[in-house]
């Protein structure tokens, strides 16, 4: 029995020690590697055994290899290795397209997106390792372009340092030109839309399925959340916004970022750059800041402070980056220039006052004209148009910006400092904040994702249910006369306007004529009137007045004339519609969503649940008498803020 015993003791000490060993290995694995690599052949070892990525291929464990290092001493170590040129590098970012294959060599290319650059190019010629994506061709060929590039990095660039992807919202169910269109992503409503649903779980939920989204295809910066207040009605870009209401887009912006970048920025965070510091809502007539036709900002009611509470917000919440927009803050700083050029927004508020340290970012194209075709866009220098492209980088930088968005000239800031004109410590500062980004996203421990799990968590069953759930939640009903809503199914002949007919017939029998129609049923947008221009973008941008005018106005009064209908309103702004409000039976708005998800809400499958996050005007007087930086102060307004009738 002793014997028997002690063999027994011995075969659990066997297994304790063999259970010990295989836990602390995948321990240690965890910590160096904590997603899928696809190729390990970098791995070595150093001479106490422990595993890295030998970046700068030198044979030796570096500081800033080790993953077992503080974050502050691998930046320092990787900082004194880094040539000027390579610092000058990361100090800018800009578009770069995918070929279809999946290939990082430089393909011809067409669509929309043609123009953008190929990011092998910009890693070779100009030391670039930031890239934000517009359109892209597949999730495979996304998958496989990423990969590439961050093998491409670690093994053929001096020193491997990966690269970040960044990119606008892709999340939205959307027809506007500030997001990036969903495609296989989940399609949830528009940010507006989630402050119509105002609760600030489901925004974080959205944030969080859409980082996971992110992460998979390795996009790790968000060029978003967008928390300007908007309380110029007829600004464009409104649509973007959590609305008008500091309080509420405030609560909105806290959970969006916490949702992206988890509590802590890590291994499986998406970095948030907000913008645009220090709040773009009050635009002059609400012309936007992107093309000449308007460079300013106005604040008549001199309500500049009000605009920086949902900023406040987002640094509490430890947003890692922060995007200036293009206009002029008129009258409320030292010189009148615009947001990034301006050193008493950056230095003294921003960095001074706020204390903010992350990476300060600017819009799109500050620095340099885009030549499309036979039209130049001019760059958006607003204020400092005279000043040559060298003076308007120095400026940008002595402003107290990191980087430089839309732009691939880093050779300027090579020149600036070879010349004296800007210190390599200024430039080590913003080259800091930068690096200390990308290592708290865990790029320089493992950068690679895992291809198979892209394709499965993109568009994933459960995603896409909570985003079509979204776009019912935020339809806000506006009227009900005598509860004509939630309509009968399957009991009405309805005449539909702006709807899928194929969709609509699940619900009621379709007639192609009104007059044959128990009740019809019709969707419009806001609308806009594009500003005269030969720049084809600002075309493209919701301008202009907010009413109906002419025949289109008149043909949707003879509709709701001749049959009882209800009318659905996409709101990317305040529309102005009394009278179309007057006339229809039942009035509702949504903030992007689907033929379905609208006709759930109508035929009682789903209740409406969101109020308004801005104000309706009654008229567009009542919009010209409007302050631009006041919120809902429009005379007598249709439907107030916060407004919102349920069933």
């Amino acid at each position: 029995m002793k014997t028997l015993a002690s063999k027994l003791l011995t075969v659990l000490i066997f297994v304790l020690f063999a259970a010990f060993t295989f836990i602390s290995w995948k321990h240690k694995q965890k910590n160096i590697l904590p997603k899928l690599v696809p190729d390990q052949s970098s791995l070595i070892k150093s001479e106490d055994g422990f595993d890295f990525r030998d970046l700068n291929k030198n044979g030796k464990l570096d500081v800033y290899e080790d993953t077992r290092q503080p974050v502050e001493a691998r930046i320092k170590d990787l900082l004194s290795q880094m040539t000027l040129e390579e610092k000058a590098g990361m100090m800018f970012i800009n578009g770069a397209r995918i070929n279809d294959d999946g290939s990082i060599d430089d393909k011809p290319a067409t669509g929309m997106f043609a123009f953008a650059p190929n990011a092998l190019k910009l890693m070779n010629s100009k030391k670039m390792n930031h890239f934000n994506l517009w359109a892209i061709p597949s999730i495979d060929a996304l998958a496989k372009w990423y990969n590439n590039m961050q093998r491409y990095a670690e093994d053929s660039t001096r020193l491997g340092i990966p690269i970040t992807i960044a990119s606008d919202p892709r999340n939205h169910f959307s027809s506007s030109i500030f997001s990036m269109s969903a495609r296989t992503f989940a399609q949830w409503c528009e940010p507006l839309g989630l402050a119509a649903i105002g609760n600030e779980k489901l925004t974080r939920e959205f944030a969080n399925d859409s980082r996971q989204e992110y992460v998979s295809v390795g996009i790790r910066e968000a060029l978003h959340p967008q928390v300007d207040l908007a309380t110029e009605p007829r600004w464009p870009r409104i649509i973007g916004t959590f609305g008008e209401d500091a309080r509420l887009s405030s609560k909105m912006a806290t959970a969006y970022i916490l949702g992206f970048q988890q509590d802590k920025l890590g291994p499986n965070s998406v970095a948030c750059m907000t913008k645009h510091f220090s709040g773009g809502g009050p635009q002059k007539e609400g012309l936007d800041p992107h093309f000449p036709f308007q460079k300013g900002q106005v604040y008549p009611g001199n309500n500049f402070n009000y605009h920086l509470i949902p900023f406040e917000a987002a640094f509490k919440a430890k947003t890692a980056a922060i995007m200036p927009y293009y206009g002029v803050p008129m009258g409320q700083t030292s010189e009148d220039v615009g947001f990034s050029f301006n050193k008493d927004i950056i230095t003294g508020l921003l960095r001074n006052k706020y204390h903010y340290d992350g990476v300060v970012c600017t819009d799109w194209g500050l620095v340099s004209d885009a030549n499309m075709g036979n039209v130049v866009w001019p760059a958006r220098a607003w204020g400092v148009e005279k000043l040559s492209t060298e003076e308007r980088v120095k400026k940008i930088i002595d402003a107290g910006v990191d980087q430089f968005g839309g732009e691939n000239i880093p050779e300027v800031v090579v020149k600036l400092v070879k010349d004296g004109k800007i210190s390599e410590k200024r430039i080590d500062s913003s080259v800091v904040r930068l690096l200390r980004q990308k290592f708290e996203l865990g790029l320089f421990d493992n950068p690679f994702i895992n291809e198979a799990k892209a394709k499965e968590t993109v568009g994933k069953a459960e995603f896409v249910k909570a985003g079509e759930e979204s776009q019912r939640s935020a339809i806000t009903l506006l009227k009900n006369e005598n509860k004509v809503l939630p309509l009968k199914q399957g009991k009405l002949k309805i005449y539909v306007k702006n709807i899928d007919a194929k969709i609509a017939s699940q619900y009621g029998t379709v007639v192609e004529k009104p007059e044959d129609a128990d009740i019809a049923i019709v969707r419009l947008s806001t609308p806009f009137y594009p500003v005269e221009t030969p720049i084809t973008m600002a075309r493209m941008f919701h301008h202009g007045d907010l009413d109906f005018k002419g025949t289109q106005k008149d043909s949707i009064l003879q509709l709701l004339n001749k049959v009882p209908t209800i009318v659905d309103i996409y709101l990317d702004r305040p529309a102005v519609i009394p009278e179309i409000s007057a006339k229809a039976k039942g009035l509702l708005a949504d903030f992007g969503a689907s033929d379905a998800a609208v006709l759930d809400v109508i035929f009682g499958r789903y209740k409406p649940g969101g109020h308004l996050p801005i104000e309706m005007p009654s008229s567009m007087e009542a919009v010209r008498n409007q302050k631009e930086d006041v919120p809902y102060d429009s005379k007598d307004p249709l439907y107030k803020f916060g407004y919102g009738l349920s069933y």
